[in-house]
């Protein structure tokens, strides 16, 4: 089962980066958490583990196909969440489990109440 689980965790947070632009962050941190009962600070690690391959790779494509690939900010960003993860990871292994969940609980609802309310049509 827990194999089963997993693979629905990835075809679901592939799916929704592939639509949304999401990362796993937001579906399979709280997954392992709440599903396969992860502790915080591991699933958070899986997570990132998740991202080190070319996962979204076949996405990048279709998108680059389609010329909705801004390169150079692209290149911007990986190079700044790169460093930004590195010390986002420093603060995080530095908290304890729960207040770590807390805080990404705080996170979501802030990050879909700003969607709900503030976001606007373009």
């Amino acid at each position: 089962m827990h194999v089963a689980i997993l693979i629905l965790i990835g075809l679901g947070a592939g799916m929704s980066s592939g639509v949304f632009g999401i990362g796993g962050g937001v579906l399979i941190v709280p997954a392992l958490v709440y599903l396969l009962d992860f502790p915080m600070h591991k699933a958070i690690g899986t997570s990132l583990a998740v991202l080190l391959p070319p996962i979204g790779a076949a996405a990048v494509f279709a998108y680059y196909r389609a010329g909705q690939i801004d390169w150079q900010a692209a290149v911007i960003l990986a190079a700044t969440v790169f460093i930004g993860a590195w010390l986002g990871a420093m603060v995080a292994t530095s908290l304890n489990e729960n207040w770590l969940r807390n805080l990404f609980g705080v996170f979501l609802i802030g990050l879909g109440g700003y969607t709900l309310f503030f976001s606007k049509a373009a």
